[in-house]
């Protein structure tokens, strides 16, 4: 199911949410057909009739109150970022009209910013993970870095995001959640459409995570790669949002210091440092790194 002309959001991620749910966590196993609990047994926890809470999954009611929707939030178990999302699409009216999104541009000082980093491989994605602006070092990292690229898009679709990354099933486990949690209720975009399309339709992993409607935004962690040039590389990410933007992010990469990684990291800006002087990529430039563009 892509996001497009979902007309009952809300019970979708109800019954998802639901099918996740370990039975033993809330209620008896018992004999069960269906994953996951009940829908009767989400209404007593939730402390609401069973008809209306049907009503609620089916679509046939659509205006449930705060107090009845954070109710059937804990008996779902969510946490503060899936209640949040569970209150943005209940809360969502009629879809809106289609808008003509402007390009997305990256400000001369962000650029110079992550241009200044010559250890630090950084780049800067709009609200769809769509790559604006980046250094010559996360270049340097993985091609798809550059701008013109999609990072979702790359990650479930580029064999070679497979072997860079060592942790890939825990990357994508990661990421579907987060550009979830950075869209919100605005599943109607045109351009999510567009990925969450293309994706369902190229990627069993991708339709298997979507399905899930998880939401996080996890901003920091630890990326495990193999890079062909540098060898095996433990990175710790950070991604902050760029204030006066519409859901800019930018990505920054750091080692350890004193850590192999961070000598491998040396490296690899040495190696690559002819190439790229000067050099922080914008969406537009004439350059492009080979590899899959955006659509």
């Amino acid at each position: 199911m892509t996001a497009a002309g979902d007309a009952n959001a809300l019970g979708r991620y109800l019954r998802a949410r639901r099918e996740l749910v370990q039975p033993d966590e809330a209620w008896e196993q018992g004999n069960r057909r269906v994953p996951g609990l009940r829908r009767e047994e989400v209404a007593f926890l939730a402390g609401i009739s069973s008809d209306y809470y049907n009503r609620l999954e089916q679509g046939r009611d659509r205006n449930p109150s705060e107090q009845v929707l954070r109710s059937i939030a804990r008996a779902l178990r969510l946490d503060e970022e899936a209640t949040t999302y569970l209150l943005e699409i209940a809360t969502r009216k009629s879809p809106r009209r289609k808008r003509h999104r402007r390009p997305e541009q990256v400000s001369d000082g962000m650029r110079t910013l992550i241009d200044s980093w010559p250890l630090t491989p950084a780049y800067i994605h709009g609200t769809y993970m769509d790559v604006l602006a980046a250094n010559s070092l996360a270049i340097a990292l993985s091609p798809f870095n550059a701008p013109g690229h999609n990072g979702i898009l790359a990650a479930f679709l580029e064999p070679e995001m497979r072997e860079l990354h060592q942790d890939w099933e825990d990357m994508t486990a990661r990421v579907v959640p987060y550009l979830r949690s950075v869209v919100g209720a605005d599943i109607e975009d045109s351009r999510l459409v567009e990925i969450v399309g293309e994706l369902s339709l190229r990627s069993e992993r991708f339709r298997t995570l979507w399905a899930r409607q998880d939401v996080k935004h996890k901003t920091t962690g630890t990326s495990l790669l193999l890079h062909p040039q540098a060898g095996p590389l433990e990175l710790h990410y950070e991604k902050l949002l760029v204030p006066g933007t519409d859901r800019q992010t930018l990505i920054t990469y750091h080692a350890q210091p004193g850590s192999a990684s961070e000598e491998r990291l040396r490296l690899l800006a040495s190696m690559n440092a002819p190439d790229h002087v000067g050099g922080v990529r914008a969406a537009g430039d004439e350059t492009r790194t080979p590899g899959r563009t955006m659509p």
